[in-house]
């Protein structure tokens, strides 16, 4: 049945890079292409410059046409109306007809999801989460977003933008977020916070192999924290203790069968994993905790390419995700 849905044309907007690529049935990524954002041209001369790779990436897959057009992008969004309503991470996107703009580009109808959600329906149908009828998906990157699949279908909220995973209270009045709220899961375990945290404690004179570096980033904290660095080893028992400690409560409010993890903070593989799993196993429910599972998304970079593909073969088939 997947590998009869035709092709469509996936598009992912982010703050620092544009992806575009060809999605099929089985939903593997054909014709894939990035380019950087260059968010300050404004959306005008970005959505030229988008609709142009995806115009790049339908010629190199070699399809003759495309079905519809799926986009990922961060909200707030309106999946209804297709209208990107004011995305932090895009400064000056302000009620973006963005579907009317695509099907005009394109010729063919247009979907738009949540990056996040949209990653969480591509693990779920194609990647990790195969299989599983109840899902949570975490993705740790330069923010923390989140997806959840409940009893095989998308949760997407009354609103559409359900899912904030990374906006769940891990220390009340602790620090700041990019939400405008203090204490949330995203402010402690963000690859953002990550090299914050580090640089407060250098610029406080803690001594650590890390002051060689001018702006030390998340993954120089993980591999320092692997050889032994005492200062990283803070930073990133305090990350694992934060997502723990979020998990925990999604796990006893879900009890999901699987807990997905995604994101470039991931790549730190079982020193992120196993800490996290442990600490839900600790402190969750016994039920719950004994019901879920934890794994490393398996989609890649991908992944919100090809969530917005399975977001666009809805489209096309009717379905409800």
């Amino acid at each position: 049945m997947e590998h009869d849905l035709p092709a469509v044309l996936s598009l992912d907007i982010g703050g620092t890079k544009l992806a575009a690529g060809v999605v099929t049935g089985d939903g593997l990524i054909h014709g894939w292409q990035v380019t950087p954002t260059r968010r300050e041209e404004g959306p005008r001369h970005v959505l030229t410059r988008l609709f142009d790779l995806g115009r790049k990436a339908i010629a190199e897959a070699g399809v003759p046409e495309v079905a519809a057009v799926g986009i990922s992008c961060g909200g707030p969004l309106d999946t209804t109306t297709g209208v990107l309503q004011c995305p932090p991470h895009l400064p000056g996107w302000i009620d973006v007809p963005i579907c009317a703009l695509a099907t005009e580009a394109f010729g063919v109808p247009a979907a738009l999801e949540n990056d996040a959600t949209a990653a969480a329906l591509g693990e779920f149908r194609y990647g990790a989460g195969r299989g599983t009828s109840t899902m949570l998906y975490l993705t740790i990157s330069t923010g923390v977003g989140g997806g959840s699949v409940i009893g095989g279908r998308l949760h997407r909220g009354a609103a559409g933008n359900g899912g904030e995973l990374g906006h769940v209270m891990v220390r009340p009045g602790g620090r700041l977020c990019s939400c405008g709220r203090r204490g949330c899961l995203e402010a402690y375990a963000s690859g953002t916070s990550i090299a914050e945290r580090a640089r407060e404690a250098l610029a406080a004179g803690r001594p650590s192999s890390l002051s060689a570096l001018a702006q030390p980033r998340a993954e120089d904290v993980s591999r320092a924290a692997e050889a032994g660095d005492a200062l990283a080893v803070e930073v990133w028992d305090e990350t694992t203790w934060a997502l723990g400690t979020a998990l925990t409560d999604l796990v006893n409010a879900f009890e999901p069968e699987l807990v997905v993890l995604g994101g470039g903070v991931t790549r730190s593989g079982a020193r992120l994993l196993d800490p996290v799993a442990a600490a839900v196993a600790r402190d969750a429910m016994p039920p719950a905790a004994r019901a879920a599972r934890f794994e490393l998304a398996k989609l890649g970079d991908g992944v919100c390419v090809v969530g917005a593909g399975a977001v666009a073969h809805d489209l096309v088939t009717g379905a409800k995700a």
